[in-house]
This record gives C-alpha cells, sequence and structure tokens, in this order.
C-alpha cells in the first residue's frame, strides 16, 4: 500500500461458507494471515469480511442504445464497486474497455467480447449481427479478444413467427463451440425459451444466460454436463412490462413471456435442486442499472436456494468458477466488510461497510 500502510481487517474473515479467520493483513496490496513484523502505519477495519463480490453477468460501456462515453463507463464501474462487485463477467458489450485494466480503483473485468447474433436478431447496437456460415469466424475472432468467454445469442423474437425461435442450427454451433475451446475460451449464451437449449447444451456450451425455458426434461442434460446457469431475475423482472409494450403486435411473444416469469422462481429452483451450478448476475448496463448484485442474491433466496449457497453463487463458488482467487494467501485484497453476518441474512450486502480494492479502502469510513 502506499507510503507503507498496512491494513488490518479483524472481526470475522470468512475464507470460505464455514472457514472463519479472525483476522487477516494487506501488505503491498495482497492478503496475508501473518502478522507482519515491524508495522508502523497500520489502518484497522472490522466486521464480518467477504471476498469481493462477483457479478457474473453485467455490461460495463453499454445502455440500452449501445456503446456508451467512457465517462459514462466509469460511473457505471464505480456503482458496482460501490455496491461491493469487484469482479465482473461482462457478458458481451460493442465497448472497449481495457482501459479500465490500467485502472486500480475500478473492478477487474473478464470480458466476453461483443455479442454475437443473427442478423436483425437482437438489440440493435449491440451485437455483431451475421448468418450461420460466419458464426465460427466470428468466435474466433472475439475469443482472441475476449478474456476466456464467448458470448451467442442463443434466441430471439422471430418477427414472422411473432414468438421466441432458436437462432442457429445445430451444426453451426458445434462447429462454432468447438473452435472456442480449441482456442481456450468458453461460451455462453443468451436463452430466454427452449427450442434453443438442447442444440447448445449436446453442442458443449458452458453456461447459458437467463435460461426461463429451462424444462423438466432439460435440467438433468444440464446436469450431467455440469452446464451452469446465470439466472439474471433482476431482469426477468421486467418481463412482464416488455410483454404489455409488445403485446398489440405480437401476442403469442408477450403471452409467453408472461408465463417464463410466472415459472421463474420454480425453474431456477428445479435446477438448483438437479445439480446445476447458478451463478449470480444482474443484466445491469442494458436497461437494468448498476449496483443489483444484493437484489440479485435475494432473488435466489426468494427462489428457493438456501442463502449461504445464494451468498457462494456470488462469491466463493462464483470465483473459483471464473478462475479467480477470494481470500488466499498471497492473492490481491479484494474485499468487502459487512456489520452482520451476511450467511444469516443476505440482505447485509445492500449495505457494505468497507470496500477494499486492491488493498485500497476505497469505499466506506
Amino acid at each position: 500500500m502506499s507510503g507503507g500502510e498496512v491494513l488490518h481487517v479483524t472481526g470475522r474473515v470468512l475464507v470460505g461458507p464455514e472457514e472463519i479467520r479472525d483476522d487477516l493483513w494487506v501488505i503491498d496490496g495482497r492478503i496475508s494471515y501473518d502478522r507482519p513484523v515491524g508495522a508502523r502505519d497500520v489502518r484497522t477495519v472490522s466486521g464480518w469480511a467477504l471476498p469481493g463480490l462477483v457479478d457474473a453477468h453485467c455490461h460495463v460501456g453499454l445502455d440500452a442504445h449501445g456503446a456508451v462515453p467512457r465517462d459514462v463507463a466509469e460511473k457505471q464501474a464505480l456503482t458496482d464497486r460501490e455496491a461491493g462487485t469487484l469482479l465482473i463477467r461482462d457478458a458481451g458489450s460493442p465497448s472497449d474497455t481495457r482501459w479500465i485494466d490500467d485502472r486500480d480503483d475500478l473492478p477487474k473485468i473478464i470480458r466476453a467480447g461483443r455479442h454475437i447474433a443473427r442478423t436483425r436478431r437482437y438489440i440493435r447496437n449491440y451485437a455483431h449481427e451475421i448468418e450461420p456460415e460466419d458464426l465460427v469466424a466470428y468466435v474466433a475472432q472475439e475469443a482472441r479478444r475476449g478474456d476466456g468467454w464467448v458470448k451467442l445469442v442463443g434466441d430471439w423474437i422471430d418477427r414472422d413467427l411473432g414468438d421466441l425461435a432458436a437462432c442457429w442450427p445445430r451444426g453451426a454451433v458445434e462447429a462454432a463451440i468447438a473452435e472456442a475451446h480449441r482456442l481456450g475460451a468458453r461460451v455462453t449464451a443468451h436463452c430466454f425459451a427452449t427450442d434453443s437449449l438442447p442444440d447448445l447444451v449436446e453442442a458443449g456450451i458452458d453456461c447459458v444466460e437467463h435460461a426461463t425455458g429451462l424444462t423438466e426434461d432439460l435440467i438433468p442434460l444440464f446436469a450431467s454436463r455440469g452446464v451452469a446457469i446465470v439466472p439474471t431475475l433482476v431482469n426477468i423482472a421486467t418481463f412482464p412490462g416488455l410483454a404489455d409494450g409488445g403485446e398489440s403486435r405480437y401476442p403469442r411473444w408477450a403471452a409467453h413471456m408472461r408465463r417464463l416469469y410466472d415459472a421463474r422462481y420454480d425453474t431456477v429452483r428445479a435446477a438448483y435442486d438437479a445439480g446445476v451450478p447458478v451463478y449470480v448476475g444482474t443484466d445491469a448496463g442494458g436497461a437494468l442499472a448498476h449496483g443489483l448484485v444484493a437484489g440479485e442474491v435475494g432473488e435466489l433466496v426468494t427462489a428457493g436456494i438456501p442463502p449461504v449457497e445464494a451468498l457462494s453463487a456470488a462469491s466463493w463458488a462464483a470465483r473459483r468458477w471464473l478462475g479467480r482467487p477470494g481470500l488466499d494467501e498471497g492473492a490481491p485484497a479484494d474485499l468487502v466488510v459487512y456489520d452482520a453476518d451476511p450467511r444469516a441474512d443476505v440482505r447485509v450486502l445492500g449495505a457494505p461497510r468497507w470496500v477494499v480494492l486492491n488493498g485500497r479502502v476505497v469505499e466506506g469510513g
């Protein structure tokens, strides 16, 4: 830390759901469980410490109309930081946010490149809009540009059909996912409906965003293949309003969206009960505000996921899944401190007492 300051975090350090330590030290921005010898300038913060929270579906640099200027993206990242989100998987964006990597006061980002969608089958200005014969090439491009992830749009409204429909033929997704894996990238896909899911999962996809179309027949397939879901329930809450807005033109689609909304909690709980990995993501940065991670954890609890497991989906388990450290010896000191035990009541997440990023106290006091 600058000026030789050492940070001492005392109270309850939640290294894992059941692994608790009495304190940790931050020296030169990194975690140590050994008291430093001869430390003179020590700052102490106290409470219940967690690894920095994870939003596994977030879009920094994006709003409802497309890419945003750098100053707006900075405000989005700062809003997430204030909420305790210190690790973001950016699930698709047309913005170049690499400049954030040079800022030690902003959350760390794992990028999935730009969305890849079928022509005229996604939100304008968001995605590469292409046809199936070009899918492999674009997946390869985004695999090289991203941080180990690629994002497909698996389904969207088909205006001729008047309802959600799969965007890609089976052969195209098989070849594309194989190419991403060859290049060392994992693949995720936006999917609201059911029809796109069997082909994507059987082709080897690693994750599905939203996954509102999961059915009793498909859940065992997800579980057996280890395909994760990021339900984004705070985003699914917008479905009734979307349905109301589109009902006059697309009544079939509107009814479908309402059914998906009505079943959302049962769908997530059934997936969790079957052993499907579930992680926290908000879908912030499109039409949704940033800083909603605590609300999404609460939504998972409402769906019936045990509080400690919902908390883990935004902390310990999420970091392991994304290959990033938690409160490990020698790891970057990215942590959030609360006044009470978030395992007992996840609503505590909505009021961080201290936020520490790269060893510096950036929020709280």
